[in-house]
């Protein structure tokens, strides 16, 4: 009955992106980024309402993190059923979780202080992102890297036939083929990891109004930068309400871009695949077809493809839209900022339905070597190449006169050796 098939067909293949990318992970980071926010606040000396927590309190609203559980998240769902508001229902959930401690239970009020929801949001975003990507993501496009690194030098040694427009071309090896998606896919994965993971603790309209009221002698663009450094997330001074998204376009781009250059490889695999190249290891019970029994289908490149299509999808739309808010906020952004788990799950199950694919590979070196020598034709490039080398006129017009159109075979390429091609016995040797 799942909507998505992220959460029914591929739960399996995705469900460890699910404690970061899920309405649980948006609820309890903006529980973590609440508590250590009243934490902070309790280190300021000016902030004289809020001492120093004593052990006691701070191992109270560490359980609270450590603990939490999906029955704590279904508890904060229930208060916002009151609340009609997600952020509120977090604070007065801890509210209630800390009002029977006799040190926190003074400063309650102080959870959320000065804090719009966007102060709470965004740095909760940017945690499960940054969790989402450390964790689940970079290691499985670590591991597809490598899968491509090994293939390459597996292959190293294998000549392959070319083909520019589909059409045989000068050989190249199998290795080769593989290095260049190794190398073009980690240079994406360099881009992702540059990206710095920002977030914002400004207030209502970034301008820390409510702070300066309440502490003018506090230096709050200091604090707060602390603050979210302290996250682990770089932090952006020039914001309004929201963090303007700016990084998260960035990232989701470069992630774009990743899963294309991945798609270019799904459709070659398909491709050598379909030419014999490879062939695929079966398992016992597996069926290809329902109807032709000697069917081995290429179905992990083609989910890949497939899924790849959809994440970029969901990434572009966050691309051209996350960057965009009418004046200092307007709420497009919260719904679609919900969807986020959408691409970067699509993309995982990508990922992973690649990697599957090429556990299954076996190379074909007799299909590749068989297409190679059916082709003489492609041995006209270095030919006229070294003709032009030594002075022999029209070297390209006379390749293309005795290659073009027509079936050239070993026989053909000796017997231009007897011919006007080569004019002297250096060339003929050459030949």
């Amino acid at each position: 009955m799942a909507l998505s098939p992220l959460d029914g067909r591929y739960w399996g293949k995705v469900k460890d992106l699910a404690p970061y990318m899920s309405e649980y992970g948006l609820i309890y980071f903006r529980v973590i980024v609440e508590i250590k926010w009243l934490l902070w606040l309790s280190q300021i000396p000016e902030v004289t309402e809020v001492t120093n927590f004593g052990e006691s309190a701070q191992s109270c609203l560490q359980e609270i993190i450590d603990g939490f559980s999906i029955n704590d998240a279904l508890e904060i769902k229930e208060i916002e059923k009151v609340t009609n508001h997600d952020v509120k229902a977090v604070e007065y959930f801890l509210k209630q979780r800390c009002k029977s401690h006799p040190e926190i239970s003074k400063v309650l009020e102080f959870f959320h202080f000065a804090c719009t929801s966007e102060d709470i949001n965004n740095l909760a975003h940017a945690l499960m992102l940054k969790g989402a990507m450390n964790n689940v993501m970079f290691p499985t496009i670590g591991d597809l890297v490598q899968a491509l690194c090994s293939m390459a030098k597996e292959y190293s040694h294998i000549p392959m036939l070319s083909r520019t427009h589909g059409q045989p071309a000068s050989p190249t090896t199998l290795g080769k083929e593989m290095a260049i998606f190794a190398v073009r896919l980690s240079r994406e994965w360099k881009e992702m990891s540059r990206v710095k993971i920002m977030g914002k603790l400004a207030g209502a309209v970034g301008n820390y109004n409510a702070h300066e009221v309440a502490y003018p002698d506090v230096n709050w663009p200091q604090v707060n930068e602390e603050f979210v450094r302290s996250l682990g997330l770089s932090f952006n001074s020039y914001v309004t309400q929201i963090e303007p998204h700016d990084y998260m376009a960035e990232l989701f781009h470069a992630i774009s871009q990743f899963n294309n250059i991945l798609l270019d490889f799904d459709r070659d695999i398909w491709d050598y695949i379909s030419l014999g190249y490879f062939k695929q290891t079966t398992k016992a019970g597996e069926i290809g077809s329902s109807t032709m029994p000697h069917k081995v289908n290429p179905i992990d490149f083609e989910n890949s493809e497939g899924n790849l299509g959809v994440a970029n999808g969901n990434l572009s739309q966050q691309c051209m839209k996350l960057p965009i808010s009418r004046w200092q906020r307007d709420l497009t952004d919260s719904t679609v900022l919900r969807n986020m788990g959408l691409g970067l799950g699509h993309s995982l199950l990508a990922y992973k339905s690649t990697l599957q694919g090429i556990s299954k590979l076996q190379v074909n070196e007799a299909c590749i070597f068989e297409d190679l020598d059916q082709c003489w034709e492609v041995l006209a490039e270095p030919i006229q190449t070294v003709m032009r080398r030594y002075g022999v006129p029209e070297p390209y017009e006379k390749l293309k006169e005795l290659t073009r159109g027509r079936a050239v075979t070993k026989e053909t390429i000796e017997l231009a050796r007897t011919v006007d091609i080569a004019v002297n016995s250096e060339i003929g040797d050459l030949l």
